[in-house]
């Protein structure tokens, strides 16, 4: 089984940013966590600040068997990511970190979230292994 995260903006600085809201443990410590955690599993991280890249990486997961997006900002703003998702048979989880509801107005928005499986949002980095465990039972 393969599964693959995918990471937009500004996500690579996480440990460092906005710690009361993001947590302080940067992205590739936890991925390495989640790869020990489950070995049966191929797991492949993406992190683009590139809209048009995100896309790519989108058409170019469509073979996993689940892909795990968020697309962060892009989420409130690109109808292309949307699109791109829509494209796909690919099972598609929309994960966030914080709960987007709690914050700006803006936020409440998402382009994904018509077009996916399954939204986990406001469990931190739990929210990615929720989404994983969303893939493996409807597998």
């Amino acid at each position: 089984m393969k599964i693959t995260i995918i990471n937009g903006p500004n996500l690579n600085l996480l440990g460092s940013r906005e710690t009361d809201i993001y947590g302080d443990q940067n992205f590739d410590s936890f991925f390495k966590s989640l790869k020990l955690k489950y070995p049966e599993i191929d797991l492949d991280y993406h992190q683009s600040n590139i809209e048009g890249e995100l896309i790519n990486i989108i058409q170019d997961s469509r073979e996993s068997d689940g892909i795990i997006i968020n697309a962060a900002a892009y989420t409130h703003t690109s109808v292309g990511i949307g699109d791109a998702i829509k494209a796909i048979d690919t099972k598609v989880i929309e994960v966030h970190i914080s709960n987007t509801f709690s914050r700006e107005e803006f936020r409440h928005n998402s382009y994904l979230s018509p077009v996916v499986d399954g939204i986990i949002i406001g469990f931190g980095l739990n929210s990615y292994e929720l989404a994983i465990q969303s893939i493996l039972s409807q597998r």
